[in-house]
């Protein structure tokens, strides 16, 4: 068992696909490929299903990956010693779901890379719900979540900023004209959500729990583009936080409708694994992060 082939494995399993991989490690894919092969020929079990075009972590494989994590980190922690002085090199994986990617991280990756372009930076977009599990996994070096205050023993949480919720319609839907709105004014509206088990979904459905309304029509979306997109389209009432329709209520494209959810605060958060070693890299994407998103007003 060669170190190259764990340094490859611990790549392949963070980005679930060979030519990304070959392309963070500056290798030709078929040697990726051939390299994980050999490791699994030597290990006797198959660390990835390949289930048609996506690749995928075994339980083998994910049990693999959870012991050499610790082996590599105490490896780049002895390399960064001998090396302190020298510029940064090497890969952070980092993962959010679709909003925090689209809107918040693009000026964290853009400072982290002109400060210290000898670093790979690997982003995959991972559902809310998942996020903190490839943490544990060892798949993610840091992630990022929009949702109310988490706690957690077994990883590091540091809320950066307040993110603001509310309901968009088109400027011409008839609960805009309002300057102030009442629960039975929703009466008949159909509402733009995400599926059920994303965080602010629960935070929706609970607010008109509390409220004693438990018969809402939806229509739900994965993509907070497309909540917004329809919404834009007059089919309904969207469920956003502002972050995402900042453009489109400029534009006058959509308004924020006079209703706010009680007790309602979400939060952007960085999570990484407690044990985790901080190496000079996710160190210097911390700060990063800090420098860009504690001081961003929204």
């Amino acid at each position: 068992m060669e170190l190259r082939q764990l340094h490859i494995f611990r790549t392949v399993a963070s980005t679930l696909n060979f030519s990304r991989a070959a392309e963070a490690l500056s290798y030709v894919p078929s040697n990726v490929t051939m390299q994980i092969k050999a490791l699994e020929d030597e290990l006797g079990v198959r660390l990835f299903d390949r289930l048609g075009k996506q690749l995928v972590l075994t339980p083998e494989g994910k049990r693999f990956l959870t012991h050499i994590q610790s082996v590599l980190d105490k490896l780049d922690e002895a390399r960064s010693a001998v090396h302190d002085n020298e510029k940064l090199s090497g890969t952070l994986t980092i993962s959010a779901n679709e909003v925090l990617c689209a809107y918040r991280l693009p000026m964290v990756f853009r400072l982290m890379r002109s400060r210290h372009p000898g670093v790979r930076l690997i982003f995959r977009s991972v559902p809310n719900q998942m996020l903190k599990q490839t943490l544990f996994d060892g798949t993610a070096d840091v992630v990022f979540m929009l949702d109310e205050p988490i706690r957690s023993t077994g990883l590091a949480v540091e809320p950066l900023l307040e993110e603001t919720f509310r309901f968009f319609a088109t400027p011409d839907h008839p609960l805009a004209e309002k300057t102030a709105l009442r629960l039975e004014d929703f009466h008949g509206e159909v509402f733009l959500t995400n599926e059920k088990g994303c965080p602010y979904r629960t935070m929706f459905d609970r607010s008109f729990e509390k409220e004693g309304i438990d018969s809402i029509t939806y229509l739900e979306f994965q993509s907070a583009e497309a909540i917004k997109q329809c919404a834009i389209s007059g089919i309904g009432i969207a469920f956003l936080p502002e972050i995402v329709t900042k453009a489109e209520v400029e534009r006058g494209e959509l308004v924020a409708l006079p209703w706010h959810i009680p007790d309602l605060r979400v939060y952007t958060q960085m999570l990484w694994h407690k044990d985790k070693w901080l190496s000079p890299i996710l160190l210097s994407f911390i700060e990063a992060v800090r420098e860009i998103l504690s001081n961003s007003e929204g």
